[in-house]
């Protein structure tokens, strides 16, 4: 059977692709990658001068039409049980199941094979 195609399959635009990485980050071993704002009165990142690592703000964010839009063009539902897909059969064009991280493999077994009968596309979360 053919994998469904969403019904809009907008083109994703991503305004910044790379990680914004804390001040001395690359300076330090101690201090890692992971983003923290500057607060020091000095600090020229906080200052915004040139040519300075750059800050995360609103600016960055992703359009309203393809937020959590997954590169096939659905967005996520998470399913917890069985009756939950039922629901994905009336929006089974922009939303895809993705089986929820605590549902057992017995389960999982169980919900693959509905979604697959009922035409539905399951992503199945890494565990």
């Amino acid at each position: 059977m053919a994998a469904l195609r969403p019904l809009v399959k907008p083109k994703i635009v991503k305004n910044r692709t790379k990680k914004f990485i804390r001040h001395q980050s690359d300076r330090y071993v101690e201090i890692k990658r992971n983003w923290r704002k500057p607060r020091g009165t000095d600090n020229s990142i906080r200052r915004r001068f040139k040519g300075q690592i750059l800050m995360p703000n609103i600016g960055y964010g992703s359009n309203k039409k393809t937020k959590h839009m997954l590169p096939s063009g659905f967005w996520k539902f998470l399913v917890h049980k069985v009756k939950e897909l039922e629901v994905l059969l009336m929006c089974n064009k922009s939303y895809c199941a993705e089986i929820a991280h605590n549902v057992s493999s017995k389960n999982r077994c169980g919900k693959s094979s509905p979604a697959g009968h009922q035409s539905h596309q399951s992503q199945c979360q890494a565990a």
